[in-house]
């Protein structure tokens, strides 16, 4: 950790969270002195029963036999790195991307942040969330083959050995405990729970008391070492989301009851905090978004399984979570990846590369809530959702009629910043807008809110046209870290090369942009959403920013009026960013663009210069788009720039056509 990133951290803390941290590192080293750690009694009681009455059969089990076998053959999806040859059982504490072993050093006190210490933290955490075992689980609950049970056995048995509590990388996060520990509960269930054939005979107790004291340890950890203040956040959500399952799928000693009892409230009390009224994660994150609703989702099924039951409230937030994402996601399929994302997932119930995290969301919600415009937008009962709710459910969900549904749910997220204009919606001919006026992010760091405000994308008959182009990169590779969350990687405008948020680290905002919106009208022919952000009032001459986005429904054409209200010379650029499947042709005052049948003409403002950039890694850096986690591809990028010698205003043209019917998949 360096000194300028701690300095700037301390400044944004407030009193009571250096108290806070100042005890949690007083904390730290008494549990190194092994004060309060965990001390595991023998179990009492019984685990459980499993989430769901009857764990569905009804799947491809050549499927899921096959993604079984390829584990058991060493290779595993990490990120970047598909199919890498980790062996099996993996070494659980090297870094598979840069094949840096981390010490078995104090958890607590261990640099995770340090690269030539650990590597990348991402790709070391990811394989020890336990995400296979589940895969591997479901093979053996499909099939009955012994190979996949004894491939749990190895799995967990291998990491017991090589990470030995409370010491090295994999004792350092509550979250990576919290995952690891929901993948624990549905894989013990998969395997047939107290009365799995793995737990038989001399051999099979003593894996079952070595797992049991590994899950008393993880929750004691969880429990002891919750993210309060900066990271109170999707983290302290996912650690809490742990807790509750684990005290609940396994109620075996004396605490068991207290954690669950408090991780259930803290839960209840996190799902308002974190959610606005409106449905939308105040992360300001799309993938967080869905993160913080797929926890609220497996908690509420334990729970309720175990009847331990959410108010109407909990329940009632999670459903306009799922409003939210079928608002803005367009005829096919396609969310806006507004914010941070790093794939991560709670548990990976299908393998599948095609697996749609939002489509499954929405058809568990469906059948949950009885809504036929979440089914609309789902298309299809998934596997996820067949292994959460079970068989019965998938019948019920055929049975929702979806006749005369009327979407978008919501044109308009008031308390979350997001509008949605366009017209002919969930149709082979719909324009749709999603705008971004909302705030930086959450807490006093915005840990993975981006520098967007005023941005938006754009989608004509199901094709993406312009995008947020994603985040790639978090604890490492900094320049691209700075850059995907940066304004220029956003269809916004930027002022003297300066982002409209100050930096102060990969998850630390130091200055915080706030944009207002001051009218969003879909009333009539010509949709109006005008906002402002006071991002640049911080320069030495400020700049006042405004946007107005005027849509034409009969022209099918968007008007974008950026006003700019200062005294002095500026440099002002705006950046257009388009799907790596446009194609951009440059003509010397428009840009046509088309990809597929959608064809879109961009006219900017006379006076400035524009010019396409393509995978540029040099300055000025863009044309990029990351669809995934540590990936990327080129796109174009569309700059269109000048220098300004006092206010201003420009108008942008964006005209959508088709050059036929699109086929909507």
């Amino acid at each position: 950790m360096s000194l300028t990133w701690a300095i700037k951290r301390l400044s944004s803390m407030d009193g009571r969270e250096i108290t806070y941290r100042i005890g949690k590192a007083i904390q730290a080293r008494l549990e190194l002195m092994g004060f309060g750690l965990a001390r595991p009694t023998e179990p009492a009681n019984h685990p459980s029963p499993a989430w769901v009455d009857h764990i569905s059969h009804d799947f491809d089990r050549s499927f899921y036999c096959a993604s079984a076998d390829r584990i058991m053959q060493g290779r595993f999806d990490v990120f970047a790195l598909e199919g890498t040859e980790l062996g099996f059982p993996p070494n659980w504490n090297k870094d598979p991307k840069t094949g840096t072993q981390a010490p078995l050093a104090f958890g607590k006190l261990l640099d995770y942040r340090n690269e030539r210490l650990v590597g990348d933290i991402k790709y070391l955490w990811e394989p020890n969330r336990h995400l296979e075992l589940v895969t591997l689980a479901q093979a053996w609950h499909l099939t009955g083959d012994t190979r996949y049970c004894r491939a749990c056995l190895t799995l967990l048995d291998s990491w017991f050995d090589q990470c030995p509590y409370p010491r090295g990388p994999n004792w350092t996060s509550s979250l990576e405990h919290a995952v690891r520990l929901v993948n624990w509960s549905f894989a013990w269930h998969l395997l047939g729970g107290d009365q799995s054939v793995i737990f038989e005979g001399t051999d099979g107790r003593r894996f079952q008391s070595r797992w049991l004291r590994s899950i008393y340890q993880h929750c004691h950890f969880i429990h002891g070492h919750l993210s309060r203040y900066s990271s109170a956040n999707n983290h302290l959500f996912g650690e809490l989301t742990g807790l509750f399952i684990g005290a609940l799928t396994w109620p075996l000693w004396e605490s068991s009851n207290d954690w669950r009892k408090e991780a259930q409230h803290e839960l209840e009390v996190e799902a308002l905090k974190q959610v606005h009224g409106d449905g939308v994660d105040r992360e300001q994150a799309t993938w967080y978004h869905h993160s913080v609703a797929d926890m609220m989702l497996l908690a509420g099924l334990v729970g309720r399984a175990n009847s331990i039951d959410f108010s109407g409230t909990y329940w009632a937030r999670l459903e306009s979570m799922l409003e939210f994402i079928a608002s803005i996601m367009d005829v096919n399929g396609n969310v806006p990846c507004f914010g941070d994302s790093d794939d991560g997932v709670m548990v990976r119930f299908s393998p599948s590369p095609d697996f749609h995290v939002y489509h499954s969301l929405l058809a568990t919600g469906a059948v949950l809530f009885s809504r036929a415009d979440f089914k609309a937008k789902a298309r299809h009962f998934d596997d996820k959702s067949r292994w959460l709710l079970g068989d019965s459910a998938g019948q019920r969900f055929e049975s929702i009629k979806t006749e005369n549904v009327l979407l978008p749910v919501h044109r308009s997220f008031t308390q979350g910043g997001y509008y949605i204009l366009g017209d002919g919606f969930e149709t082979a001919h719909e324009v749709r807008i999603v705008a971004d006026a909302g705030p930086l992010g959450y807490l006093s760091i915005a840990a993975h809110g981006h520098a967007d405000a005023m941005s938006f994308t754009l989608s004509v008959g199901g094709n993406e046209i312009l995008i947020d182009p994603g985040t790639f990169a978090y604890h490492t590779q900094k320049r691209w870290r700075e850059y995907f969350r940066g304004t220029s990687a956003h269809n916004t405008l930027r002022v003297d090369g300066a982002d409209q948020s100050v930096s102060g680290g990969n998850f630390l905002w130091t200055q915080h942009c706030q944009t207002s919106v001051l009218v969003f009208d879909t009333s009539s022919e010509k949709e109006y959403l005008s906002c402002t952000h006071d991002g640049y009032l911080r320069l030495s001459d400020p700049v006042d920013t405004q946007r107005e986005l005027t849509y034409d429904r009969r022209l099918r054409t968007l008007y974008v009026l950026d006003s700019l209200v200062c005294k002095r010379p500026h440099r002002l650029e705006m950046y257009w960013h388009f799907s790596e499947k446009c194609g951009v042709q440059i003509q010397p005052d428009l840009a046509i663009v088309n990809n597929g049948n959608a064809i879109l003409k961009l006219r900017w403002p006379g006076g400035l210069s524009a010019r396409i950039v393509h995978g540029s890694e040099a300055s000025p850096m863009g044309g990029w788009i990351s669809h995934r986690y540590d990936r990327r591809v080129p796109s174009n990028t569309l700059i269109v720039a000048g220098n300004i010698t006092g206010s201003w205003r420009g108008l942008t043209t964006i005209e959508a056509g088709l050059g036929g019917v699109p086929q909507i998949s």
